[in-house]
């Protein structure tokens, strides 16, 4: 029987103030095998970790139990302090009494005696504990960004400035993501274009960085410090290494009414196509879905206008598979659909836009060459309408719950650039609560009401109803004044909900790692960890873990540059030693375990078995990779015959865990 420890965490009053904290270490302290028991204000404190390190050594412990908060914080802690005392790490083992315990009960007799068994079952587990020992994998030098938006510019710049190659995949025929698109920035309105463009060519010309546009991750194994990733690079018809972007072909193809997506379909551009000027790569796309030599087998304009001939119409996809030891998701967000919201007529009538086609119809580079003029009938409005919050903070089944953050801001950063170039156009705006938390922010808000004399409006738009005499009517509510309001618009703006880009699920999936019931990416920790996702190796950048805006997305992406390089830097990694093991005897070959791994730790392998005549026989069994396997435990779940076990979570340990609870 193992000579234990047991020590219980007051925690301040996160725990004391909920558990008594003393009754439950004297209990503890009568269990079989506990040699001391006893209790402190803050176990992770460094005093707190001495007591644990001169208690190893005094009472020659075999095994530790900390009764405090949940292992995902303070567990690495306790290890390390118990290995410093002699006692290998995987003999210590946490009952959380605050996150299951004191953090979910009021009445303190309840609380007391659920920590009580908590502290039982740990201790019953660590009866049956034994040291393992860490394996040490290799690291490869290389990281892998998922997304070519700011997020993933910024990241795979930081990456590459440390010395480490990177990959960017991007799913556009070029990277600069939303940020593109955008005319002006908040709070400084300084171009949106001027200051991506120079970080996009840096990203381009870096000699470490290699930019996949065009292409997808189609797979995702292995783990930390060594993913195997195979990336599809979907056919554009066009030979990188040969067009130099001089736009020819874009100019000289007969289909030019395809709605550009860049332009959220506010125009045409051609079957042929870049998407901006500015583009990296500045390389012409075919889209197959228009393109008469495609569908048909006739034109073939562009090929003959091609003087490199970098025209290819028998272009395939290519999947390319690369080692990563790091990997960073950018993948962005997209403007909510709006087929629920027919109340505000965005279906109905043209001259209801979102905010981003805004940006478009404003944008220099957008279909009106910067003039705002309404899509319908191309006159300048006189009185525009900002709605706010559309899909945002509502009913799950309409719309998002959450906040989308950037709304309040880029509307009045609307309001403003409108007001200053067209002194003569009324803008109104609708908006619950108005929302500007980041530096600078509120006082851009306020020069919108007070310097440019923009109409807020705290009330809820009801109805937007166009006209026959092309104005669009405006049913709403002055909730302070207690008053209905019609206003006859020229053209009213939708503040729309922002939503992760829809590939982050299926993402999510092939990196196993853990996504919110939005869809955005959860971080391991919201305040320790918020770059860190809670499979390791796997990091964060910019909008996929939550709505952002732009600087808040930079600076989130020179974080998770900084983790990244963080691993990149060591030659290898020490390995979890909680990994999956068959017991050959019992295993029927069934490959039930081999089907749920989600890492592809487990493979089959014929082996020679004597049997009890002294014959022999071949039997099919499962083989584990401990350097692959992380130790999920879902092979012990699905194996039939209970062959598969987890070292440090085998099932006679979880179920003396339960013996223990259910007493």
């Amino acid at each position: 029987m193992q000579r234990i420890g047991v020590f219980v965490c007051h925690c301040g009053t996160n725990i004391a103030a909920t558990v008594d904290v003393k009754a439950v270490a004297e209990a503890l302290g009568h269990e079989p095998g506990v040699v001391i028991s006893q209790d402190y204000q803050y176990m992770c404190s460094e005093s707190g970790q001495n007591l644990v390190k001169d208690a190893i050594k005094e009472h020659d412990l075999g095994g530790v139990v900390i009764c405090s908060c949940s292992p995902r914080m303070h567990e690495n802690t306790f290890r390390k302090a118990a290995a410093s005392a002699g006692l290998n790490p995987y003999l210590v083992e946490i009952a959380n009494i605050r996150e299951q315990c004191s953090w979910i009960h009021k009445d303190i007799a309840t609380a007391t005696e659920k920590a009580i068994i908590l502290g039982k079952a740990a201790i019953a587990k660590v009866h049956l504990n034994t040291p393992l020992t860490s394996m040490e994998s290799p690291v490869v030098k290389r990281a892998l960004v998922i997304g070519g938006g700011i997020a993933g510019i910024q990241t795979a710049l930081d990456i590459a400035e440390a010395g480490f190659d990177v990959d960017i995949v991007e799913k556009q025929p070029t990277i600069g993501g939303k940020m593109a698109q955008i005319d002006k920035t908040f709070p400084t309105l300084d171009c949106a274009a001027c200051i991506l463009t120079p970080k996009m060519v840096e990203a381009s010309q870096n000699e470490h960085i290699t930019i996949h546009s065009f292409s997808e991750v189609e797979d995702v194994k292995g783990f930390v410090g060594n993913f195997t990733v195979k990336i599809r690079k979907k056919a554009r018809y066009v030979d990188e290494t040969k067009c130099t972007g001089c736009g020819l072909c874009t100019e000289k193809c007969p289909m030019k009414k395809v709605p550009n997506e860049f332009n959220m379909g506010l125009d045409n551009r051609s079957a042929v196509y870049i998407p901006f000027a500015q583009a990296v790569p500045k390389v012409a796309t075919i889209d197959p879905n228009y393109c008469m030599m495609l569908k048909n087998g006739k034109c073939g304009v562009c090929s003959k206008v091609c003087s490199v001939g970098a025209i290819d119409y028998k272009q395939q996809d290519r999947i390319i598979e690369e080692k990563y030891g790091a990997i960073v998701v950018a993948t962005g967000f997209n403007p909510i659909k709006l087929d629920k919201y027919d109340e505000f007529a965005y279906n109905q009538c043209p001259d209801v836009v979102t905010s981003l086609e805004l940006e478009r119809l404003m944008n220099a580079a957008g279909p009106n060459g910067g003039t705002l003029l309404r899509p319908s009938d191309k006159t300048h409005p006189h009185t525009i309408v900002f709605v706010q919050c559309v899909g945002s903070r509502c009913d799950d089944s309409k719309g998002k719950p959450y906040c989308s953050k950037i709304c309040c801001m880029y509307t009045a950063k609307h309001a403003m650039l409108i007001r200053e170039k067209y002194p003569d156009t009324e803008v109104y705006v609708f908006y619950i609560d108005v929302r500007t938390p980041g530096k600078n922010f509120d006082e851009f808000y306020r020069r919108a009401v007070e310097q440019y004399n923009v109409h807020y409006i705290k009330g809820m738009v009801g109805k937007v109803t166009p006209k026959s005499d092309g104005k669009i009517g405006v049913q709403a509510s002055d909730l302070l004044s207690n008053e209905q309001l019609h206003i006859d618009a020229d053209m009213v703006v939708l503040a729309v909900a922002i939503e992760p880009d829809k590939t982050a699920r299926p993402l999510a999936t092939m990196l196993t790692t853990q996504m919110d019931t939005n869809d955005f990416f959860t971080e391991a920790h919201p305040k320790l960890r918020p770059v860190e996702s809670a499979t390791a190796g796997i990091f964060l950048s910019g909008a996929c873990q939550g709505p952002k805006d732009i600087p808040e997305t930079v600076a989130q992406g020179s974080a998770a540059a900084a983790k990244a390089i963080g691993l990149l830097c060591k030659n290898s990694i020490t390995c979890n030693p909680c990994t999956a093991h068959s017991n050959e005897l019992m295993c029927n070959g069934c490959s039930s375990c081999e089907k749920v791994c989600p890492y592809g730790a487990i493979t089959y392998i014929d082996k020679e078995f004597r049997m009890p005549d002294r014959t022999t026989a071949i039997r099919r069994v499962a083989s584990v990779n401990p350097a692959v396997c992380q130790g999920c435990g879902a092979c012990t779940v699905a194996c039939p015959s209970g062959a598969m076990d987890l070292s440090g979570f085998s099932n006679s340990q979880i179920m003396a865990e339960v013996d223990a609870i259910c007493k």
